[in-house]
């Protein structure tokens, strides 16, 4: 018998996971969205998988630009979740008046202040059902210092874990 949509997203609310930003910019135009769907592959060479809804409105900017920033958010960037979710009415590039970005070395743009960002250039794209699953090769990371508690979504809700060395 086959998994109903519901029970999986039940399912998966009890996943708790990392609140990400994930950010580009190009040819194609700066764009960004709230992801949680972020793992590593491998550390050689130093890959990360995003998962991202073909609904988001920069789904092309990714694809044509070639490059994306994994930012990850502490504590305080809840209310910087909420905006790239598109929970606020505010789109594209009006997204990124929030927020002090700066660029390391493929131009996505990297949020102050986040946990760590992984700045990386696309490599692969994989179609499976609703999403893109975009592999990216790390190029730059940076980490914050003295940064808060880490931001999680869990329950279908906000939660702060830990505290960052």
């Amino acid at each position: 018998m086959p998994i109903e949509r519901k029970e999986f997203r039940d399912a998966m609310a009890r996943l708790p996971a990392a609140v990400n930003i994930v950010t580009t910019d190009g040819p194609a135009g700066l764009g960004g969205f709230t992801a949680s769907a972020v793992c590593s592959v491998t550390d050689s060479p130093p890959t990360l998988l995003v998962c991202m809804n073909r609904s988001v409105s920069s789904c092309e900017a990714f694809r044509q630009n070639g490059v994306l920033a994994v930012n990850t958010l502490c504590g305080s960037h809840q209310d910087l979740s909420t905006v790239f979710a598109g929970f606020t009415g505010v789109d594209g590039a009006a997204r990124f008046n929030s927020g002090v970005w700066r660029k390391l070395h493929t131009g996505a743009p990297v949020l102050e202040g986040a946990l760590v960002a992984f700045d990386a250039r696309i490599t692969d794209v994989v179609e499976k059902g609703t999403h893109l699953v975009m592999f990216a090769e790390i190029e730059a990371i940076r980490t914050a210092e003295g940064v808060e508690a880490a931001l999680l979504y869990f329950a279908r809700d906000y939660h702060l874990v830990g505290k960052a060395a």
